[in-house]
């Protein structure tokens, strides 16, 4: 593991129980890591960080990055007012993985986005997003409730990099109930039955990727294999 590359894994902040606390704490689900270290990496956890200049900083001691799960984006990201159901966005946690995306564009940083993770990139492209998606669909399947995650057959782009690290065709596990409207500077690489994008690329030779479901609760090794391998490239430049 000594030539491994580190991957960088933005985390929530918000209450968390354990042993004998129940107190305000910097964390992701184990499965993150464990997908990472699957693939031959070194996974490192990135809570929010205020000071200015800070995700330069961070982005130039990482190989690649990934913008994880977690809250909704802030609506006002994307000039939008909030849907009945859209709550409980984190402006720190927006504020800091939109300065860690800026960051990695002005390095070359290969970048996986998962499920708000997709929906904050294309925010920080100038994109806007879907606050309810079953208001457009007619259906629940992307977000079943609690904590239990739908299962979603997703179709891929022939020809894209998505394509060729997971195949043409593939059951996924979402847990999002919203969706990605526009896209600047992407490309909508896999879609579900029903029209909902689910997963979208850059062009380029640059990795540059998102999906909205959740590759790490099945490790679903094509898409972390695919991203720590960039990760090597960029850490052999």
């Amino acid at each position: 593991m000594t030539d491994a590359p580190v991957v960088g894994l933005t985390t929530y902040r918000q209450e968390a129980a354990w042993g004998v606390w129940n107190t305000r704490a910097d964390l992701l689900p184990t499965e993150y890591a464990v997908a990472v270290e699957t693939a031959g990496g070194v996974p490192l956890l990135l809570p929010p960080v205020a000071a200015p200049g800070a995700a330069a900083r961070i982005v130039s001691r990482i190989d690649a990055l990934v913008i994880s799960g977690g809250a909704d984006v802030d609506p006002a990201r994307y000039g939008a007012e909030p849907h009945e159901r859209t709550a409980g966005w984190r402006p720190d946690r927006d504020a800091w993985e939109l300065a860690l995306l800026t960051a990695a564009d002005e390095a070359g940083l290969p970048v996986l986005g998962i499920c708000r993770g997709m929906q904050l990139m294309a925010v920080h492209a100038g994109g806007t997003l879907d606050q309810h998606t079953p208001d457009l669909v007619g259906h629940d399947e992307h977000s079943p409730g609690g904590d239990a995650y739908g299962d979603v057959e997703v179709e891929t782009a022939t020809g894209s990099r998505l394509a060729t690290l997971v195949g043409a065709r593939v059951e996924v596990g979402c847990h999002h109930h919203q969706s990605v409207a526009t896209h600047p500077g992407f490309t909508a690489v896999a879609r579900a039955t029903d029209g909902t994008v689910e997963a979208m690329e850059a062009a380029g030779d640059r990795f540059r990727l998102a999906v909205q479901w959740h590759p790490e609760t099945r490790v679903e090794i094509g898409l972390m294999a695919g991203l720590v391998a960039a990760a090597r490239e960029h850490a052999a430049r």
